[in-house]
């Protein structure tokens, strides 16, 4: 059974649901109201340039301005210092986002423009030629290497992608053609537009999807909305009309992720803990600069001995690490703590099907091998919002620490403040406090307000507010 893609599209958002033989391997949501960023050019103005961060910000007629590095200019520049400055303000420069902005980053930018097609990536300030990776028959990349000679423009440069293996030069040529005349126009544009403005805007997660998704290994389709439907009809048409039965519109009553189960499965993806098959379990935690995942051998215990245990465990904590890495879109530096193996032929098995399982991944990843401390140590290309910075916000109880304070902590909080203030109070009355529920049950215990006001000389009134913050209390001096 072949890959599925899933298409729900609403009017507040557009969903994307990518199945491996029924199972569900990668997500992808693009909302209305924050739309996608990525791959958009830009003609901007930079505000400002630090050669100490040998980087610029730049005016794209956006909330946030965004970066550009040094290394990602075109011509390459080895530096930016003071006196040496490539980059001034006030300059216009045409960019492309490669980068959502993320927290309280702003986008990142490049000038290393591309524009994607069907068949190929033109690559119009370059000059060279690219082949993907995944295209393994040498007899085949040399053959699309010597089309891409022919159907290039001039002093520009392309990479050609998997989808085109197999492909025809007049196929190719076509793709080309539509991306050259997409580039002559956008550099006209360029030339009677004032920055900041947007030159190019990357088409919407329908199309996308297609471009992108839709391959040879891709048995169907499935679309839930009669307008994208249409649309990707039309396009396949144009590019690849064999493609076009394997489209096909949904008319259920049920919901499309509801019908197949997705919904459910997407609950499950914020959750830390991540159970294998074999009675181990995962625990993903993210962090600012990395997520961490930790392997455990939990119910599992193995039927032969403790080696076979951990080294199966891991084998199959393998296949599911690469799976959630997918799902929850995790990019950046990525720490994965295996169950600590004795021999080194289970350690180079493990590291190998780590491999073997992360080719079926779209985004560039990188395995650096196993540390002193037995850590395994990767990378994955970051570019877009995570679903987990997506779909959710940051807890207002736990201020995103995923804990709180318990209520004998905020108990010992309201008693140091109230023997703070005692000796500001003067005169008669008494002092009102107002606490959570949970915190007044610390204080209903016996003898523990007589034993306050004893030690303050004042009389204690402890009133629980079940609308208060668990952390916040109020103490309010009152006249009898």
């Amino acid at each position: 059974m072949g890959k599925t893609i899933l298409i729900n599209v609403t009017p507040e958002e557009t969903r994307m649901a990518l199945l491996e033989n029924s199972d569900l391997v990668e997500v992808a949501v693009e909302r209305a109201e924050t739309g996608h960023i990525v791959g958009n050019i830009y003609k901007g103005r930079i505000k400002n340039v630090l050669p100490g961060m040998q980087a610029a910000f730049i005016d794209i007629g956006r909330d946030k301005n965004s970066f550009l590095y040094v290394g990602d200019l075109f011509p390459r520049v080895s530096r930016l210092a003071a006196g040496d400055e490539v980059l001034t303000a006030g300059q216009d420069i045409i960019i492309q986002i490669v980068k959502d902005a993320i927290g309280t980053k702003g986008p990142r930018a490049t000038t290393h423009l591309t524009l994607p097609g069907r068949y190929v990536v033109l690559m119009p300030t370059v000059d060279y030629i690219g082949i993907s990776r995944r295209i393994e028959c040498d007899k085949e990349r040399e053959r699309l290497k010597a089309v891409a000679e022919k159907v290039r423009p001039a002093g520009m440069g392309m990479i050609v992608r998997t989808i085109a293996e197999g492909k025809t030069e007049d196929d190719l040529q076509r793709d080309v053609s539509y991306l050259h005349n997409l580039w002559n126009a956008l550099t006209a544009r360029s030339k009677r537009s004032h920055a900041p403005t947007l030159l190019y805007r990357d088409v919407d997660l329908v199309i996308r999807i297609v471009r992108d998704y839709l391959t040879a290994d891709v048995s169907e389709m499935v679309i839930d909305n009669r307008e994208a439907y249409g649309r990707v009809c039309d396009l396949l048409r144009f590019t690849s009309p064999d493609f076009v039965p394997r489209v096909r519109f949904y008319q259920g009553t049920d919901d499309l992720f509801v019908h197949y189960g997705i919904d459910g499965e997407m609950e499950k993806l914020h959750q830390r803990q991540v159970w294998l098959k074999c009675g181990g379990y995962l625990v993903i935690d993210h962090t600012e600069a990395l997520t961490v995942i930790d392997v455990n051998t939990g119910k599992f215990v193995g039927q032969t001995n403790l080696a076979d245990t951990v080294f199966q465990t891991n084998l199959q904590a393998v296949a599911e690490i690469a799976r959630q890495i997918r799902l929850r879109d995790i990019g950046g530096i990525i720490i994965i703590d295996f169950i600590d193996m004795e021999k080194d032929v289970h350690k180079e098995a493990v590291l190998t099907a780590l491999g073997d399982h992360l080719k079926k991944d779209r985004t560039k990843t990188n395995v650096l091998g196993l540390t002193g401390l037995g850590l395994v140590e990767m990378t994955r290309k970051k570019s877009r919002q995570n679903l987990d910075s997506l779909l959710y916000s940051e807890c207002p109880c736990c201020s995103g620490r995923g804990r709180i304070q318990s209520p004998e902590t905020v108990a010992i909080h309201v008693r140091r403040h109230l023997r703070k203030i005692n000796g500001e109070c003067k005169g008669g009355g008494h002092i009102l406090i107002q606490v959570h529920p949970r915190v007044a049950e610390i204080f209903s215990r016996q003898d523990e307000i007589p034993r306050l006001e004893q030690e303050l000389a004042r009389r204690l009134v402890v009133e629980a507010v079940p609308t208060m913050h668990t952390e916040a209390f109020s103490v309010l001096y009152q006249q009898d």
